[in-house]
């Protein structure tokens, strides 16, 4: 590794009670006594103390981590992790990425949150997140961004950001992320893990996206390897299983079923990927040939308004957040809101008598989705249009037109599976970029497809491993 390298990629990979296990290698090694419980969380708590300083990847450290399950027999009994600072953690304040309020602490805990202790992980804290999770950048107006382990000038993605930043480096294996437009896919592909985004109604709801005309919001988790996705997904359902989905069990790896793939590599709203992405979907899609899945173009022909309407909803989302910010905090001032959060409710202010012909034409989205799977089983696109960019390049103190143009480019292909519901999976491509940055490339399935997508990913990642920063 050059000089220049040492100063932009960090790692807290060592030799210590968590090594190189992830999550589903550290749970059984507590399980078998090999390492203890308590051990694992002193480790851990040590290796985000060593990354902290240049990543800025935590919002809340919890003083006393509380075990949950260690000796219950959960799948990841031990194992310890963070909750993402859009979910309530009793005791702890939940503060959505804004300075716009003060937070309070939590009263008692989100419904997922319960669902995600239930697998039996020890949170140590709380990750950041851009403000209200609308970036696909974790950046701020008055504070230090997250930065990405591989390359500490870069992004980590967004919303996810601080999750994605710590797991990648090494200081957890697994780490809470939730998905509004593309929040666990795009920090999967920026900081090279694997990212899940289930079908909507896989995960508990929580009352905020029931109260929605659309719900776009499903939790998962962020990892280094497709077992710890597919481990999290079965415990999670053992602690509650909607009934109106097929089980997804615990998936162990590859299927012998072969597929028919559609193969997309420019978005349906016409954004075209760079020549880096889309070398890396092409030879993704050649591996997936030559392990016998059969590739062919697909074309995913949705309204031409989709990418209008999405950031009318979004911005019908920020106009709620300014209108009911006082149950967040007493103090809620909507003017201390950042850049894009206020420019996306001040466009929608100017839209919103469109907003019922903007719920019809998203949620005919469906129809345009399924149509493009007649005769295909999943669809391998890229997860961005562009490859990670350098930090400011979508801040919030971007100008709005201009950060909205950059977003748009950038963010082209994951808000589909939000609006239709439908699960994806975002892996890490065998290339990377010239400056070794990760590329993701991503397989969308239909509704209650995630065994699918968790099997294909297993034999992606057997047929290259993942790179890990520890090895380059």
């Amino acid at each position: 590794m050059t000089t220049s390298e040492e100063r932009t990629r960090v790692h807290a990979f060592r030799d210590d009670a968590l090594g190189d296990h992830d999550a589903v290698g550290l749970a059984r090694a507590i399980r078998r006594g090999e390492v203890g419980a308590a051990e694992a969380v002193r480790d851990a708590a040590a290796r985000v103390r060593a990354v902290e300083s240049r990543l800025n990847a935590v919002q809340v450290h919890l003083d006393v981590p509380a075990a949950h399950g260690s000796g219950s027999g959960g799948l990841l009994a031990g194992v310890p992790t963070f909750v993402k600072d859009n979910t309530d953690y009793q005791g702890l304040p939940t503060g959505h990425g804004s300075v716009a309020f003060a937070p309070r602490a939590a009263r008692r805990h989100a419904p997922f949150t319960r669902q995600f202790l239930s697998t039996g992980v020890t949170v140590l804290g709380k990750t950041r997140l851009p403000e209200f999770g609308f970036s696909p950048t974790t950046e701020y107006e008055g504070a230090e961004p997250v930065r990405n382990p591989w390359h500490t000038d870069h992004s980590a993605g967004g919303s996810s950001g601080g999750s994605a930043a710590l797991v990648a480096a090494g200081a957890v294996p697994i780490a809470h992320a939730n998905d509004g437009g593309g929040s666990i896919r795009i920090p999967a592909a920026c900081c090279g893990l694997v990212g899940l985004k289930p079908t909507r109604g896989r995960m508990v709801a929580n009352a905020q996206g029931r109260q929605l005309p659309i719900d776009l919001v499903t939790d998962g988790v962020v990892s280094r390897s497709v077992r710890d996705s597919a481990a999290f997904l079965a415990a999670a359902e053992r602690h509650w299983r909607n009934p109106k989905l097929p089980p997804v069990g615990l998936v162990e790896g590859p299927s012998d079923r072969r597929l028919r793939v559609g193969l997309l590599l420019d978005s349906p709203n016409g954004v075209r990927s760079d020549a880096d992405t889309r070398a890396a979907v092409t030879e993704t899609a050649r591996r997936l040939e030559r392990l016998g899945h059969t590739v062919e173009p697909v074309e995913l022909s949705i309204d031409p308004h989709f990418t209008d309407d999405f950031l009318t909803y979004w911005g019908l989302l920020s106009f709620l957040i300014g209108v009911t910010g006082r149950t967040l905090g007493a103090d809620f001032d909507r003017r201390r809101m950042d850049g894009l959060s206020r420019g996306l409710r001040e466009t929608y202010v100017g839209k919103w008598r469109n907003t019922p012909g903007v719920l019809r034409r998203l949620k005919r989205t469906r129809e345009a989705y399924a149509a493009g799977f007649r005769g295909l089983d999943v669809i391998l696109s890229p997860v961005l249009a562009h490859t990670t960019p350098p930090l400011g390049h979508l801040s919030p103190t971007v100008p709005y037109a201009t950060l909205i143009e950059r977003l748009l480019a950038y963010v082209a292909f994951t808000p589909v599976n939000n609006v239709v519901g439908t699960p994806a999976i975002s892996v890490p491509a065998a290339s990377a970029t010239p400056d070794g940055l990760p590329i993701g490339v991503m397989v969308s399935g239909r509704p209650g497809a995630e065994r699918t997508l968790l099997e294909l990913a297993f034999a992606l990642e057997a047929d290259q491993p993942f790179r890990r920063l520890r090895e380059v």
